[in-house]
């Protein structure tokens, strides 16, 4: 599995703006995407402006897809501004028995 972590810390004025910008790409990610299994964003549980997303798709040809629909380049444009950093992280998720 292909995982990508990112995370946001948005400009403080912007997270209202930010937050269902963010919801509707990530439910277009897992609907419209058959590569795109997960994809949860997760809000800083003592309010600070900061956004982390869990997103698991098939492989990186999957995920290059992703950077490439209609919706994420919408939503990318959308949000430039919003965002004060990014970070972006690859990972490969090992299966495990349990």
């Amino acid at each position: 599995m292909y995982v990508v972590t990112v995370e946001f810390v948005i400009k403080p004025e912007q997270v209202e703006a930010f937050a269902p910008l963010m919801a509707a790409n990530a439910a277009a990610s897992v609907r419209d995407e058959s590569g795109c299994s997960q994809f949860d964003v997760c809000w800083d549980p003592e309010g600070r402006p900061v956004c982390f997303l869990y997103e698991i798709y098939d492989d990186a040809t999957a995920f290059q897809a992703h950077l490439a629909s209609p919706h994420f380049k919408a939503f990318d444009v959308q949000v430039a501004q919003m965002v004060a950093e990014k970070t972006v992280r690859i990972w490969t998720r090992k299966e495990h028995n349990r």
